[in-house]
């Protein structure tokens, strides 16, 4: 089993307790769709960058784990060049390149613990309307965030499998044994959680 993303040390973000942290993310993405001067946000660019590469990550290890997002965005920039403006572009990606360095450097800071008792406190409010469980939230927040790495981790042992036996590394040999892999952990799972009445509680 994997560790989460969650990575050990002692910077600044690390002493920050996670409520604070999750409130500045928010802050700071929301602040960010509303600048449009190219100089400011490269400049935050510069800044969620150079924080990002302060958490004591390797280069591999830092890329990796933005990797699936940061092409997803440098996707939508080659398509927004078609679409829109140059500059409008330009703007687009380094605001979605300043979220995505931010969040990361809060997702490698935070605990899943932590996580999950600010999203226990921010949900009460609606636990006490008879709306949802506050628990089971962010219990279900907290299992994704924990097992997103270990089915990336899965995900590359079978594309290793198959090139170990001389088979062609394809998504659709490859989904259906990640699918029913993933599907048995999860019931596994819930069982443990039923079995010490978590659910219950």
């Amino acid at each position: 089993m994997l560790n989460s993303l969650h990575v050990e040390g002692r910077t600044l973000l690390h002493r920050l307790p996670a409520g604070p942290k999750l409130a500045l993310l928010a802050a700071v993405s929301l602040a960010l769709f509303f600048v449009q001067s190219l100089p400011i946000l490269a400049l935050s660019l510069a800044v969620t960058g150079l924080l990002y590469g302060s958490l004591g990550l390797s280069a591999g290890e830092a890329l990796k784990r933005i990797r699936p997002v940061l092409i997803t965005i440098l996707l939508f920039a080659l398509v927004n060049l078609v679409l829109i403006s140059a500059t409008e572009a330009l703007t687009t990606t380094l605001r979605l390149l300043s979220v995505l360095l931010l969040a990361a450097s809060v997702t490698a800071t935070t605990t899943i613990a932590a996580f999950m008792d600010v999203l226990t406190k921010l949900f009460l409010p609606l636990e006490r309307l008879g709306l949802l469980k506050a628990a089971d939230i962010s219990l279900a927040v907290g299992l994704v965030l924990r097992f997103v790495p270990e089915i990336a981790a899965r995900y590359e042992g079978l594309k290793e499998a198959h090139r170990a036996r001389g088979l062609p590394v394809r998504l659709s040999r490859i989904l259906g044994p990640l699918i029913i892999s993933t599907l048995k952990d999860a019931d596994s799972i819930a069982q443990a959680i039923d079995a010490r009445g978590i659910r219950g509680q």
